[in-house]
């Protein structure tokens, strides 16, 4: 355990890759787990059924994080239906990769809506919230820090906005007892950037341990932040990338 019992989490875009592994981690660590979906609704009940695996509430809640009404209405049903809220997690992303003239506006724009709104909303729905102190990871990525490929203008431009975001924040809030941290994954073995791709010995050549990382990888730190082993941590940006970007 890590101090997560009877604690109440939420999780953007939960229902897989690295939102799922942060879901059952915060479950098994002894939280109550709510997390939003968009469209993966067989995931996300294979989810919510490896919480309740665990003894613990299992929340899934269909919602864009690109829509502002449906985001915030999400926060706001996980504290009401779970009783409280004491983590969120602001997992939620799209990815594409192309030259920076064939970005289309439509992409440009979810990007900015999922990214930096989404989070910034989320963010301002908690903490109404977290009466008694809260945490809040924030998944950002490691392009934030260093691209090492070109065609991803508007991943990393979103992503960076993210770092400013969480430093804001963690000044802001610190006061209230509630952390704000971010974190930045490099690549990691999900079904949007798998291990066994084309491009990715191109990715491996850049890790300092050589191989990709896992989703569990990702939601240990995540859990540390959360738990009691990370309360006196916050405004930091944390590299989960196997040393791609020393």
């Amino acid at each position: 355990m890590s101090g997560l019992t009877g604690k109440v989490a939420l999780v953007t875009g939960g229902s897989r890759g690295i939102g799922a592994a942060i879901v059952r981690r915060l479950a098994a660590d002894g939280a109550h787990v709510a997390f939003t979906y968009r469209a993966a609704e067989d995931s996300a009940k294979a989810v919510v059924a490896d919480v309740e695996s665990y003894g613990r509430r299992g929340l899934a809640i269909r919602a864009d994080s690109a829509d502002a009404a449906e985001l915030v209405g999400a926060v706001d049903r996980a504290a009401d239906e779970l009783g409280r809220l004491d983590i969120l997690v602001n997992n939620a992303g799209v990815f594409a990769s192309a030259p920076i003239e064939k970005i289309g506006l439509d992409y440009l724009d979810r990007a900015i809506a999922v990214h930096v709104r989404g989070v910034f909303l989320a963010t301002q729905a908690a903490v109404r919230h977290m009466r008694g102190g809260g945490r809040i990871v924030n998944v950002g990525s490691s392009f934030a820090s260093r691209v090492p490929a070109p065609g991803v203008s508007a991943y990393a431009m979103t992503k960076s906005a993210v770092n400013g975001l969480t430093r804001a924040l963690a000044r802001e809030l610190g006061p209230r007892g509630i952390t704000v941290n971010v974190i930045l994954p490099g690549s990691t073995d999900t079904d949007m950037n798998r291990a066994d791709s084309a491009d990715a010995d191109a990715q491996r050549a850049h890790i300092a341990l050589g191989r990709y990382g896992t989703p569990e990888d990702v939601a240990a730190t995540v859990s540390h932040l959360v738990g009691e082993g990370g309360r006196h941590i916050t405004g930091a940006s944390i590299a989960i990338d196997g040393g791609s970007t020393v």
